[in-house]
């Protein structure tokens, strides 16, 4: 056997996830790798915790990244704040909300559901009535952008109806942190997560999380032990607590940091406002240039994601042969559906550095060279025109 180094082609990175990693977060996380409780780190990780309260829009002392991916992120949640027998509505209009359960139900608590069409936002109605058919629940869960349709949910509203039945909230931010706004603290969020490699546009493998003072309480007065050691934040914030002083209680994933850290400075250097701004631009030329050439989205105008775009798939294509060829002949990844949209729509994310105009007009370009070798029944051409329109106004 004789194996060799591996290198990766160059892709543009246009799915659901991961997106283009930006050169400077490649860059940081090649530097030398330094101890976890080396002065200098700790005083990187306090300057990480003040970059994510921007991100998040909260002024919570306990907001830090967990040394794994965003489903870890969305567990450390579950398994912190609810115990065996606690009733938990969790809104269901994706695959995410689906995830959600699972959580609820290996945590012991009973999960209510409260489901909407995939595509629709939450209908913050049919919480209200979950609301009053359970007033026992004790927790809120949904997803604020469902990365599997593309749809954005009221967070705002649907927290200001579970605080109206003193239930605690558990939000999914992981495709909107940093691409679309989201106001932890304006909002009364309680307990969120996110992942890094989306509109952060850093490697996998981390997950930003911010809790508030209620949701802490509850943590504090738990009756149970939290059934994750790794995950429980009574034990974890020994670690990630303020001070110089740190309590051993994993080894962090030191590089992978670094690339976090330089990926927050990149925002926090372009302005959150801005990133919004940004993503909602480029948005709306990839739109125009998917309308014109024929494709409908899935999801209504005003719940749809900027950063993520589901459209429906030409009569008679097959989309996974379109999806392999832009792969293979343009070095450009988009994403299947998932669920109940699976060889139904194709996913565009527009995410992060990747939500640029070089991208839109490479990926229309490259799906309309490729839909008309294979006779679909689509506008052949009009597509890069109608985005360089929108870009010319």
């Amino acid at each position: 056997m004789s194996s060799k180094s591996f290198h990766p082609p160059k892709r543009t990175l246009m799915g659901p996830g991961p997106s283009d990693v930006n050169p400077r977060v490649l860059e940081a996380m090649s530097r030398p790798t330094i101890g976890h409780l080396d002065p200098v780190f700790v005083g990187l990780m306090d300057d990480m915790k003040g970059l994510l309260q921007y991100a998040f829009q909260t002024k919570n002392e306990l907001t830090m990244p967990v040394s794994a991916p965003g489903s870890a992120g969305m567990e450390t949640c579950f398994a912190n704040l609810v115990e065996p027998g606690d009733k938990v509505i969790v809104c269901r209009n994706g695959v995410f909300g689906m995830r959600m359960t699972e959580n609820v139900e290996r945590c012991g608590g009973e999960a209510i559901l409260v489901d909407d069409e995939w595509g629709q936002p939450v209908d913050p109605a049919k919480l209200e009535e979950a609301l009053k058919a359970n007033p026992d629940a004790c927790i809120v869960a949904f997803v604020h952008a469902e990365t599997s349709t593309g749809a954005q949910s009221d967070a705002k509203t649907l927290v200001e109806i579970a605080h109206k039945y003193d239930c605690l909230t558990i939000v999914d931010a992981v495709t909107s942190l940093g691409g679309t706004p989201l106001m932890v603290d304006e909002w009364g969020i309680d307990s969120i997560y996110s992942g890094t490699q989306k509109c952060l546009s850093c490697t996998p493998g981390l997950s930003p999380i911010s809790f508030n003072e209620a949701a802490l309480e509850k943590i504090k007065n738990r009756k149970t032990k939290v059934q994750s050691w790794f995950l429980d934040l009574n034990l974890v914030m020994g670690y990630w607590g303020g001070g110089a002083k740190r309590a051993y209680h994993h080894t962090a994933p030191i590089n992978s940091l670094y690339g976090l850290h330089e990926s927050l400075v990149i925002l926090e250097e372009e302005g959150i406002e801005n990133s919004w701004a940004r993503h909602a631009h480029h948005h709306a030329a990839l739109r125009d240039g998917f309308e014109a050439m024929g494709l409908k989205f899935i999801v209504d105008a005003e719940s749809r994601l900027p950063q993520l775009n589901s459209v429906t798939i030409p009569e008679g294509v097959d989309e996974a042969a379109v999806r392999g060829r832009l792969l293979n002949e343009y070095d450009l990844e988009i994403g299947a559906g998932l669920g109940a949209l699976a060889g139904k729509v194709w996913r565009v994310g527009l995410m992060g550095y990747a939500a640029n105009q070089r991208n839109v007009l490479f990926c229309l370009q490259s799906l309309d060279a490729i839909l008309t070798d294979m006779g679909a029944s689509i506008n052949s051409g009009a597509a890069v025109k109608a985005a360089q329109a929108y870009y010319a106004k």
